[in-house]
């Protein structure tokens, strides 16, 4: 279970360490340049909190002391990115700079405020997934990075599902994977989420929450996930279990088949 945001304002990362502390959130995701990243970062040291660098191409800066260059930069590509819905599928020649610019800004600062390099991203909206972060190859390589979101026969259009396997498979010749991704909501019906923990007890998977939303968070805080659960639980941190790498000839395949 990973908390999206953490460091975005006081109250997401107030309420994702409760999360941690309660034991229904594995890990979180630190956003940089934000109103509250550097509290975050020291919450995170002083409770061990597992945190993975969550990359921003859209969401302005809220950090006072954010460099304006670093904020140019960024409007930049967020135009560009939320200017149409196909935008992340399309390399940008022209923002490549840009691109590499905002990324190594955000790897220098989360190095800065959690005192090691990030070994685990993702992004905001996902974006960490487009076009020119990718083909840039833009995230160090090794580290873990997280995959598109998983989707059975039925659930996605035939293109859309090939797409986001073929960019997976290609993600995993660099980087590690979990087996899955998942996102927290729809919280019903309840057999998605009991889907979802039978397939924990035999692959990695990465759940996805936002605790700042007040459904997900009393859902969490209850301890209604694991209600009725047997053989698996909640990690105490971002851990892979069966030793997937970034060979490409991770558990994929196999995964892929058992969902579908």
């Amino acid at each position: 279970m990973n908390a999206d945001d953490w460091g975005r304002d006081v109250l997401t990362t107030d309420r994702s360490l409760n999360c941690v502390l309660q034991g229904a959130v594995s890990s979180v995701s630190a956003m940089v340049f934000m109103e509250d990243s550097e509290r975050a970062a020291d919450l995170a040291r002083q409770h061990g909190v597992d945190a993975g660098l969550h990359l921003n191409f859209t969401l302005p800066y809220s950090a006072p002391q954010c460099p304006p260059r670093l904020m140019e930069r960024q409007e930049k590509i967020a135009r560009f990115l939320k200017g149409h819905r196909l935008a992340s599928v399309i390399y940008h020649p022209g923002l490549a700079s840009s691109f590499e610019y905002v990324v190594k800004m955000q790897l220098e600062e989360y190095e800065r405020l959690y005192g090691a390099p990030a070994n685990r991203f993702d992004g905001h909206h996902h974006m960490h997934l487009c076009a020119n972060v990718a083909r840039q190859e833009l995230i160090p390589s090794g580290t873990i990075v997280r995959r598109n979101l998983s989707f059975g026969s039925g659930e996605k259009g035939y293109f859309n599902r090939f797409y986001r396997r073929r960019q997976d498979r290609r993600l995993a010749r660099r980087h590690r994977l979990t087996d899955f991704f998942f996102d927290l909501k729809p919280l019903e019906p309840r057999q998605r989420l009991a889907g979802i923990l039978e397939l924990a007890t035999r692959f990695d998977i990465e759940v996805e929450t936002h605790p700042i939303r007040d459904g997900e968070y009393s859902f969490l805080m209850n301890g209604e996930l694991l209600r009725g659960a047997e053989g698996v639980g909640v990690s105490c941190g971002y851990i892979l279990r069966f030793g997937n790498s970034s060979s490409g000839k991770s558990r994929f395949p196999l995964a892929q088949q058992a969902w579908r």
